[in-house]
């Protein structure tokens, strides 16, 4: 595994406001994946660092009616999503066949950007004056502790689920990969152990996935549930039903002239991985290097790694923690 030369800014544990020091000291712990150790905010897991930005997203964040943010859990194929998202909104703004598309030459969370990451670092917030409507933003916090006019107003969420198994191998990878100590990686064993107790950062797994999915059905028009081994398999039907929930339906016309299909193209894992933005680039927001976002974008990843032992843990764990909810996980 390769080691990026830096931690990631937002896992970093210095900087830490005073306030932010000692609400950090009355909150219970964990062991961290990345960061030393992991905290319980609101009833999810955060780095300290982390925490800064969540409150000052939530106090200070004003969404407005058009807005559209993608939440996702860590590791659910986030990037690609946002790929997905901004072309398909934008496709009138920046056409698709134009070879100067913006996704050519920004990575995909430059240009859909993390609410309590990227625009609410160390507590300050980012100037908005320059987003455009439909604004695009991200994040990992789950519905419940999503700022108030979020939850108040007409804003439109866009959840992705990926099934706990390739999500948790996607996880332990991607720590293992910015831990800045090459002997310092977290074993398999470790980690599944925490990611079963349900520690694991914006976690546990399951109360993340269960709530967004009771609000797609309580208001299907505010929250739509996207499963990722869906899109896989049936691209087209999943993309065309994103863009009827956002409003940006394809006419006769596009779809005729191939338009779903050359956004699929552009925003497919090979296409995206082999650009040099993605390869050689960092991040104008977070400074990281792109390259750490894709690894392999599979279905079905942890056939790999996982031991009879392991899925039969997992399926205990997810069995318990949403029986009798109806909420099914797709392994392909």
């Amino acid at each position: 595994m390769t080691t990026s030369q830096t931690p990631l800014k937002y896992l970093q544990e210095d900087d830490l406001s005073e306030e932010c020091k000692k609400l950090v000291s009355n909150l219970s712990k964990e062991k961290g994946w990345i960061a030393s150790y992991y905290y319980n905010y609101q009833g999810f897991w955060l780095a300290p660092r982390a925490i800064q930005g969540v409150i000052a997203c939530q106090q200070q964040f004003q969404a407005q009616d058009s807005d559209i943010i993608l939440v996702t859990t860590p590791k659910a194929r986030t990037t690609w999503l946002k790929s997905l998202l901004f072309v398909l909104v934008n496709r009138k703004k920046h056409p698709i066949f134009n070879q100067n598309h913006p996704l050519f030459v920004k990575t995909p969370h430059d240009l859909v950007p993390f609410l309590e990451r990227d625009l609410y670092r160390n507590g300050q917030v980012s100037d908005f004056s320059s987003f455009t409507s439909p604004r695009l933003f991200s994040t990992h916090l789950p519905y419940a502790s999503l700022p108030k006019s979020v939850q108040d107003s007409r804003t439109k969420l866009v959840y992705l689920c990926r099934n706990p198994r390739d999500t948790f191998i996607s996880m332990w990878h991607f720590a293992n990969t910015v831990k800045h100590n090459h002997t310092d990686t977290n074993s398999i064993e470790e980690v599944f152990d925490l990611f079963c107790k349900g520690v694991t950062v914006y976690g546990p797994f399951w109360n993340h996935v269960f709530d967004s999915w009771k609000q797609s059905i309580e208001k299907p028009n505010k929250v739509l549930f996207l499963m990722y081994e869906e899109i896989k398999a049936q691209p087209k039907i999943q993309l065309k039903r994103l863009s009827e929930f956002l409003e940006c339906p394809f006419s006769v016309e596009e779809e005729n002239s191939g338009v779903m299909d050359e956004i699929l193209r552009m925003c497919s894992f090979e296409n995206l991985t082999n650009l040099e933005v993605n390869t050689n680039g960092k991040s104008s927001l977070s400074g990281t290097e792109n390259k750490i976002f894709f690894r392999k974008g599979e279905v079905g990843d942890w056939k790999n790694y996982f031991t009879t032992e392991m899925i039969e843990k997992l399926n205990h764990v997810i069995e318990q923690k949403l029986q009798g909810s109806g909420l099914r996980f797709l392994y392909i």
